[in-house]
């Protein structure tokens, strides 16, 4: 069975790597397949990877390659996991939006979009790719904004499930705290892509979270960036993400004072490729943790296992909304639990969202739909809609001076914004 992992030369892959070694009886890998133009990241990526899964005994050849037909020709399944433009794009992202006093990040606000904007058509372009060498083949999406670029690809026609790493990563905080398997926690996780809440922790078929938030509200609260206060008055649990929104003034007022994530994880990923290069590493380093990503090996092993082994477990994932939040349309992408099959995945019965979120969803996610209309189409016209249209932007004037200004950024990557 062949894999292939487009963004290859990713300092994440050593991650997917250690998974794929780890769950070998899950998901039987014989040829992982890394594809990236870039030689300098992808060769000690590629070396990494194969002594890891030398280390482990495991017997899958990894092919490092810059095409991507070889490298996904034959594959049942392709990971993208790519940047359009790098850490030098995303610092922009990060930084311009703070001039106009808004949240700088990489997959929502002003950022958010201006990364949509460079990858959503790099996305498709290499899906049409895919879908030539491997028309069977699941693609799943990691690349963000996780939402957007997923409903670029469905619309497309392309078989394909967003995946991040949220809702595992809370599955297995909680179990940690509770003492018991991962396996036995389930969450009533919805919302958008970065935009969800955890309404119920289920173990063994009992919802034990107002428990936990009585009794660990202020370590989870610490975890996401907001007050205890907050979580036992909503007795819900928001993704870290939503901090961008319910503490949007004292987020900029940090951002404005302290280095961008993306300058610090540059100087992690200089560091992770030094490392990745020295032939006695065998296995993935400790500062691979602060990277991010954090279970994303057992988040794709265990859905890539279930499309390609009908399993029909049930996990988080994005996909086509179908009327499971009835507020929205049915061809928005959500992020909740799913059935998972191998005829794809299906969008299992949601509780009816509270107001306070659903309203908050459905503005998010008439932006993402914006957003998707101008990565397509283009022109500055497009882009200030979508910007007027975010919750963290929301203001003509700003809407108007963030457009000039990421445009401007982003010209290398925007081919119709050349001559605006």
């Amino acid at each position: 069975m062949r894999l292939a992992v487009v963004g290859g030369g990713s300092t994440y892959t050593p991650e997917l790597i250690d998974g794929f070694a780890r769950l070998r009886d899950e998901l039987p890998v014989t040829e992982i397949a890394l594809v990236d133009p870039d030689g300098r990241r992808l060769e000690p990526v590629a070396a990494m990877a194969r002594r890891m899964l030398a280390h482990a005994g495991h017997p899958a050849r990894v092919l490092a390659t810059s095409s991507v037909e070889e490298g996904v020709a034959g594959a049942r399944a392709v990971l993208f996991q790519l940047r359009v433009g790098g850490q030098a794009a995303r610092e922009v992202d990060e930084t311009l939006p703070l001039r106009c006093g808004c949240v700088g990040q990489e997959t929502t606000g002003a950022g958010g979009l201006a990364k949509a904007l460079r990858t959503v058509p790099v996305v498709l372009e290499l899906a049409e790719r895919v879908r030539r060498e491997a028309p069977e083949a699941w693609i799943v999406d990691f690349t963000n904004p996780v939402g957007i670029v997923t409903r670029a690809l469905l619309d497309a026609g392309h078989r394909a499930i967003g995946l991040c790493n949220v809702a595992i990563g809370f599955q297995r905080r909680f179990a940690a705290v509770l003492g018991v398997e991962p396996s036995r926690v389930s969450l009533g996780h919805a919302g958008l892509n970065h935009l969800t809440w955890v309404r119920s922790v289920h173990v063994d078929g009992t919802d034990v979270l107002p428990d936990l938030i009585r009794e660990h509200g202020q370590k989870i609260a610490a975890d996401v960036g907001l007050p205890s206060a907050l979580l036992s008055r909503l007795g819900a649990v928001p993704s870290y993400y939503l901090r961008y929104f319910y503490a949007h003034d004292l987020v900029v007022a940090e951002q404005r004072t302290e280095p961008s994530r993306a300058a610090r994880v540059a100087a992690m990923e200089k560091q992770l490729l030094e490392t990745y290069a020295d032939p006695a590493v065998t296995a993935k380093p400790a500062l691979l943790e602060q990277r991010g990503g954090a279970f994303y090996s057992e988040a794709a092993v265990a859905l890539i296992a279930s499309l390609l082994g009908d399993r029909g477990d049930t996990q988080v994932v994005n996909v086509r909304n179908g009327g499971t939040l009835p507020f929205l349309p049915d061809d928005a992408v959500v992020e909740v639990p799913a059935r998972i099959t191998a005829s794809g995945a299906v969008p299992q019965p949601v509780p009816p969202l509270e107001p306070l979120y659903a309203g908050l969803v459905a503005h998010v996610s008439a932006y993402e739909t914006l957003a998707l209309r101008a990565a397509l189409e283009g022109g500055a016209d497009q882009v200030r809609d979508a910007l007027l249209a975010h919750p963290l932007v929301g203001q003509e004037h700003l809407a108007r001076e963030l457009t000039g200004l990421l445009l401007d950024a982003n010209r290398a990557h925007l081919p119709w914004a050349a001559g605006r």
